[in-house]
Formats: structure tokens, sequence, C-alpha cells
């Protein structure tokens, strides 16, 4: 059985943005895991082990999974998305808030955009 953390994903192919997305966050008294990929995140919840994250910010493009397919294959989960990338482009923003997208942030990433985000999306409160 899967359970519900207080913990956010947080999914980027590049090395330094998970770090300091993770400081960013810890800094903010949010835990969060990081992946380096879609598909290593999934796996991770399929592990009958693994917790399903409050929320997951994830690259919108990525090698493999993208952040796009990455929302449709966890749709069932109901686990709020938040994007972040460097494609500013309105048809990119539409197309992921149309599929549902919570928020949708741009890079070079503003902290306390994403923090505000967080707070929306699930309440800063009630996590740790």
């Amino acid at each position: 059985m899967i359970n519900l953390n207080k913990t956010v994903a947080v999914v980027d192919d590049d090395e330094s943005v998970r770090r300091a997305l993770k400081r960013l966050l810890r800094s903010a008294g949010v835990e969060a895991e990081i992946f380096s990929s879609g598909e290593s995140l999934l796996d991770a919840l399929s592990s009958a082990t693994s917790s399903v994250p409050v929320c997951v910010i994830t690259d919108f493009q990525m090698p493999g999974i993208d952040g796009l397919e990455l929302q449709r294959r966890m749709i069932r989960t109901g686990v709020p998305i938040i994007f972040i990338t460097g494609n500013d482009e309105p048809a990119v923003r539409e197309k992921a808030l149309a599929q549902g997208a919570a928020g949708f942030l741009t890079k070079p990433l503003d902290g306390a955009a994403l923090i505000r985000a967080l707070q929306i999306t699930v309440g800063l409160d009630r996590l740790p």
C-alpha cells in the first residue's frame, strides 16, 4: 500500500538544479526527495515501500519521460504537479495547465515564486 507523506519530489535532469531546489525547499522547512528522471520517480513510486509525495516539482523538458508524460502517468495518484522550465512559450504553458498542472514557473527560477506556488498548491503550513 502506498502512503501519502509530506515530502515533495523534485525531478530534473540537471544535478545542479536538483541540489539548488532541495536547498531552497529545505530552507523553507520542506523535505524534498530528488530524482534525475521521470522514470526514476515512477520506479520509486512502484516500490511497495514507497510513499506518494504531497507534490511533484518537475522540469518540463527532460530526456526519456518528459514532464507532460510524467504528469499523464501520475494522474491516477492525484498528486499536484508544478512545472519548471526554460521554455516560456505560451503554447507550452497552456498545454501543461490544460492537462492539470498546479503551477508553471520558468527558469531561471524565482525561489519565492516556487515557495508561493507550493503554499497555494499544498499549503506549506501543513508540511514539516
